[in-house]
Parts: structure tokens; sequence; C-alpha cells
């Protein structure tokens, strides 16, 4: 045991003095990056229909009534911008849409999302940006069943344990694909001199327009990732257009 520790001890500085060499070695020839860094944090509001006749329908059949369009997604991104390559990847949700029967049985939905885009600048302006881009999206939306008459019919703890009642969640996630473009127009703020770079800010305001193919066709599932036959099969595939804004950087050296 002793031999392994020291021989660990021997391995771990080796390693560390390799390390500190290669980063002066760096540092003394190309600095600490080669390239310029750049990019944006950005706040994407998002307009994308959402199809939900068929879940309505069966919420319908069961003396719920229909869910509100959820077609507003709000979304935050980070952008990074290597040469004329700028990349895009986001999270964002949709507010609650709610119907209820008048009956204390209420259905809440709502969905969620994941995404990144690659995308090519074909602009030689410093101003803005004019890219077409392709990307992923995983989604998940997800259905609440609230039947808060039975839920609220007991006060004690152990009853409502095992209390008979309708609450239950149902999730529904799903792949995609994004095709469109975007424009961003970037507003120049004073520069911030730090050491030996110069951080270059900016206020990009822009949009994106493109269309959402949703490639896959999950069942809606429930607990312990138990699949459900009949539910909703209309897909999600829609157009989508979206304005952002954000505070834009590039360090220069």
């Amino acid at each position: 045991m002793k031999k392994i520790t020291i021989i660990l001890c021997f391995l771990s500085v080796l390693a560390g003095t390799i390390s500190a060499k290669a980063q002066n070695d760096t540092t003394r020839h190309r600095g600490w990056f080669r390239h310029n860094i750049a990019g944006a944090a950005q706040v994407q509001v998002t307009y994308r229909q959402s199809k939900l006749g068929q879940l309505n329908a069966i919420l319908n059949n069961n003396q719920i009534g229909s869910l509100p369009g959820n077609d507003i997604w709000i979304n935050l991104s980070m952008s990074h911008i290597h040469h004329r390559w700028l990349f895009e990847d986001g999270i964002g949700g949709t507010p609650t849409s709610t119907a209820n029967n008048g009956n204390n049985l209420k259905a809440k939905y709502n969905q969620f999302q994941l995404y990144t885009r690659a995308g090519y600048n074909v602009s030689r302006s410093s101003d803005f940006r004019l890219y077409p881009f392709v990307g992923l999206n995983f989604s998940d939306a997800m259905l609440r069943i609230q039947d808060n008459a039975r839920t609220e019919s007991t006060s004690d703890f152990s009853q409502e344990l095992l209390n008979s009642t309708s609450s239950k969640t149902l999730w529904n996630p799903q792949f995609g694909l994004e095709f469109g473009a975007g424009f961003d127009y970037a507003i120049k703020m004073k520069p911030k001199q730090m050491d030996c770079y110069t951080i270059e800010r900016n206020i990009p305001i822009g949009i994106r327009f493109g269309y959402y193919l949703q490639a896959t066709s999950t069942k809606w599932k429930i607990d312990d990732n138990y699949s459900l036959n009949n539910g909703p099969s209309n897909k999600q595939s829609a157009v989508f257009v979206s304005f952002n804004i954000g505070l834009g950087y590039e360090v220069k050296k």
C-alpha cells in the first residue's frame, strides 16, 4: 500500500509539471487563446402553434373543459461565435394552460424544451448577422390532472396517502429537427479594458424564423415510464418565429 501511495504521488507531481510546462508554452507562444471569444446571453420569446385538438377531445369525453392554446415559449439561450459559424443552445418552456369542469377537477398543460442550433453567417457586416441554421430539439409535454374535490376531502396525512383520487401527471417526450434562418443586429456599447484584453460589448436584437419537424411519435407516459395506448397522436410540427434580446461580448487580446 505504501509503494502504491509513493507511485501515485510521483505520477501526480509529474503530471503537474508537464501541465505547467504546456501551459507556459501556450502562454508564451500563442497566449491564453488563439482566436477571439464571442457570444451572447439571450432571452427569446417564441410563437409555435400547439395542436391540442385530439387532447381536448379526450378531455371533453371525460367531462373536462378544453385547454386554451399553449403557443408561447419563453427561452434562455447562449450563443457562441467562431469565425463565421454561430452555435446556439437554449432551454425554455410555455406558461401553463388550464381547463376545468367547474367541479374542482382541472387539467393543466405545459411544455418544456432543450435545443441546440448551428448556423453560418452569410453577412460581411460587423453590425449584423444573417445565417441559415439547423438544430436539434428535445421536448416534453406535461399534463397534470388535479382532482381537488377528493384530494382535499381529508386533512389527515395517513388517510391522504391512500385517498382515491383522479389526480395524476402524464408526459409526452419527443425529439424534433429545426430548419430556419436568423437575423441579429448588434447595438454597440462602450468597450471594457481588462489587463491586456478588450471586451467589446453589444446588445443583440434579433429574430429567428423556421420550421419545427417532430421526428418521433412517442406514446404518452405515466409513473415509472409506463406507456399508455390510445393517447393523442397528432404531431406538433409547425412554423415558429422567435424574437430575442441579449447581452453580447467579444474578447480580444
